[in-house]
């Protein structure tokens, strides 16, 4: 038995944590904390982009990115969310590309509004300052064509991270997932891109809606599940798929009791009914389980 078994302290060598969060940006209580990767799972017509969307516009994000050749059929749904950037070629896997280069432009600017800052705060002490030197460049620097007169640094997001959202849909079957090395660089670094010169970096939360968990060509990569932090599960008449996504997402349940709370999530409800998991629930979740957004299922111990 384990319970018998002794330990020896070695003094010295304690673990210490760093400072900084793998979900580091706040979200409302009952929300799932972000940076996250969620993969959202049913057959067409299930409710997967209306449950997302759902989701989405509850969420802090300051905008989207969409990698999808189907945005312009949601546009209705798509109105609620602040989608600033759409991929629509799925199987050109330089989005994955572009949507590093989005992410890193946004560390520059976040970088150069510090520096500037510090410009600024500079050249306002020598303004008070009566025999201060100051040199065209620094007043260069801040003068406003428009205003004729000294202006301080702004930032599109007042000196703060911005918090971004990439969204791929309809992309089973494509090249982004048949030959999938740049999507999966993308998805093992989605919380460090953007790397900013202070430390830290901008990153960016990641969903997958996709019609099935495994495919034989173009489906969900194994870095992509592994990756992943939550599901959306809807209804499927896939028993060995279910039994897949019971082995993976099990956690700290067993397959048996995943596969009571997915029934409960969506048999016997309405026909667009989810199961949500989340992998990492915040300490006030009575549960990592869900029946829709509003609902915690109370998994037995």
């Amino acid at each position: 038995m384990a319970s018998s078994l002794k330990t020896l302290k070695v003094s010295g060598l304690d673990i210490k944590p760093g400072k900084g969060s793998a979900f580091a940006i706040q979200t409302p209580a009952n929300l799932p904390k972000l940076h996250q990767c969620c993969v959202a799972v049913g057959k067409r017509g299930s409710g997967k982009t209306t449950a997302l969307v759902s989701l989405l516009e509850k969420l802090p994000f300051d905008y989207l990115i969409a990698v999808s050749p189907t945005m312009r059929s949601n546009a209705d749904l798509m109105k609620r969310l602040k989608v600033e950037h759409v991929f629509e070629d799925v199987d050109d896997p330089s989005a994955c590309d572009s949507i590093r280069a989005i992410l890193e432009a946004e560390a520059e600017a976040l970088d150069k509004y510090h520096e500037d800052l510090k410009k600024w705060k500079k050249l306002q002490a020598k303004l008070g300052c009566t025999h201060a030197r100051i040199t065209d460049q620094e007043l260069d620097d801040f003068y406003s064509d428009r205003t004729m007169d000294l202006e301080p640094p702004t930032h599109r997001w007042g000196g703060r991270k911005p918090v971004v959202g990439v969204i791929f849909d309809d992309i089973q079957g494509s090249q982004l997932l048949s030959k999938p090395r740049k999507i999966n660089q993308l998805v093992i670094f989605h919380r460090h891109l953007g790397q900013l010169a202070a430390g830290g970096s901008i990153g960016a939360s990641l969903y997958f809606l996709v019609q099935s968990y495994k495919s034989s060509v173009g489906g969900l990569t194994k870095t992509i599940r592994n990756q992943a932090t939550s599901m959306i599960l809807f209804r499927t008449k896939n028993e060995k798929e279910l039994a897949e996504i019971s082995e993976e997402f099990s956690g700290e349940i067993t397959p048996a009791t995943f596969l009571k709370v997915y029934e409960r999530a969506v048999l016997g409800g309405g026909a667009h009914d989810f199961l949500l998991v989340d992998l990492h629930s915040k300490p006030n979740h009575p549960s990592s389980f869900r029946k829709n957004l509003n609902e915690f299922i109370l998994a037995p111990a």
